[in-house]
């Protein structure tokens, strides 16, 4: 068995050669790389071929999957996976070539866990560092962890976590959400619960920030309806009980600030919205207040502070 599974739903392919070769330059060599074509109109597989690594997989779909389905992809991934230790890579991303190294040693201090995280670079098209996730506590229980998730005093993607593949598995794989906006998430928050979240502060993935990435296309009602299934799944799971005192007293600021902690994922969400055609979707939103919960106030707050995101 191979220590780690990479896996890449490959459909855009223009870094995809990037992507793959920041893989293969890993300093730690123990791992396959399962491409999973998604039926792309683009050349991944001519890229592909490129590479003569026989750590590599290639499957292709028959049928194109899709961004509304995407975890059905992520899902399909680990199906394919036989690596002890499991990713999903973006396409478009980039992976320092410590990822490996650093993530075992991280394991190595913390063998029991099911989730492991590291910090991480954002980059734009021309691979410059734009900024860096913020710093984390090496280690924490997961009321904690969805506690500063919601007040957004920090960001993931789906490529800074690597599972145990078969907790993960054992888990019913990735949470399904439309479009994935918050199965990275929820599916960590689910792998954290019993044994809490080990972090990494070195910067050893690199999430490529451009116009095509799921976080800025994709149906802006498709979110907001997957914004009302992240607030029904989190009721449920706040029935859970805590891991310690600390986790406790993380758990009762949830409950207590439940419905602000929501409507401040619908604000975000409001205003990647309003990044383009502001005046046309200020209209739609209004128009589908209620049908989503959203206050008039909201629609134009978010209005306002698409000018200063300009």
């Amino acid at each position: 068995m191979v220590k780690f599974s990479i896996c890449i739903p490959a459909f855009k392919s223009t870094f995809l050669e990037e992507c793959i070769q920041s893989i293969l330059d890993q300093s730690l060599g123990d791992f396959e790389l399962i491409i999973l074509n998604d039926c792309s109109p683009q050349p991944v597989q001519e890229i592909v071929e490129k590479f003569t690594d026989d750590r590599i997989r290639y499957f292709s779909n028959e049928k194109n999957v899709g961004a509304y389905d995407l975890v059905d992809n992520w899902n399909k991934c680990l199906s394919l996976a036989s690596g002890e230790f499991f990713l999903i890579m973006g396409d478009d991303d980039r992976l320092h070539p410590d990822y490996l190294l650093e993530f075992s040693t991280l394991i190595e201090k913390f063998p029991t866990l099911n989730v492991y995280h590291c910090r991480s670079k954002i980059i734009d098209d021309a691979g410059k560092t734009l900024r860096l996730t913020p710093a984390l506590p090496a280690f924490e229980h997961v009321f904690d962890s969805i506690w500063q998730r919601l007040e957004q005093l920090r960001s993931n993607y789906i490529s800074d976590y690597v599972y145990c593949t078969e907790a993960l598995r054992q888990q019913g794989g990735f949470y399904k959400l439309p479009l994935a906006w918050g199965s990275d998430d929820i599916t960590a928050f689910i792998a954290s619960r019993e044994l809490g979240i080990a972090h990494s502060n070195r910067p050893v993935f690199e999430y490529r920030s451009n116009a095509q990435s799921i976080t800025s296309t994709g149906s802006d009602l498709v979110k907001m309806e997957a914004n009302l299934a992240y607030a029904d799944w989190l009721r449920e799971f706040l029935k859970h009980e805590p891991a310690d005192y600390t986790d406790r007293i993380a758990k009762e600021f949830l409950l207590e600030h439940f419905a602000r902690l929501m409507e401040k994922r619908k604000a975000y969400t409001l205003l990647l919205s309003l990044a383009g055609n502001r005046l046309e979707k200020s209209g739609n939103w209004w128009k589908k207040r209620k049908e989503f919960g959203l206050s008039e106030k909201a629609i134009a707050v978010a209005f306002l502070k698409s000018f200063l995101n300009k």
